[in-house]
């Protein structure tokens, strides 16, 4: 009998709020959908001064190709003198980033008005 692989398509939506984009992640982030979801990051932090938001709320799983995209996106921005930032409320993926030794690597921030009104450099290993 044949198995089928079933994963959770991802989606995300897009949208300017005062100057900064704002990208918002849903389903699941694997080795099977964080190529497409990185190619569009990708193009997000190709411009001079990056000033991006992942709303991560809405993501059910993401594994290590989805932590690299999210990596990917970081360094890409700093290289640009740009800023990212995360949010989520989720404690589960909060260890997830400790457990890759990521803690204290990005802003997060658990929602969406803090992200946009804080002050540049605020990396915590939790949800704000």
């Amino acid at each position: 009998m044949a198995e089928t692989l079933v994963t959770s398509a991802p989606r995300h939506t897009e949208r300017a709020a005062d100057g900064t984009t704002v990208v918002e992640l849903r389903g699941e982030i694997d080795i099977l959908t964080a190529p497409s979801l990185g190619a569009r990051l990708d193009d997000l932090t190709a411009v001079v001064l990056p000033d991006l938001v992942v709303d991560l709320r809405a993501v059910s799983f993401i594994d290590c190709a989805g932590l690299g995209m999210l990596c990917r996106a970081r360094n890409r921005v700093m290289e640009r003198h740009g800023r990212l930032r995360l949010i989520t409320d989720s404690g589960r993926f909060l260890r997830v980033l400790s457990g890759a030794g990521l803690d204290g690597v990005f802003e997060i921030f658990g929602r969406l008005p803090e992200a946009l009104s804080a002050a540049p450099g605020r990396i915590l290993s939790g949800a704000g």
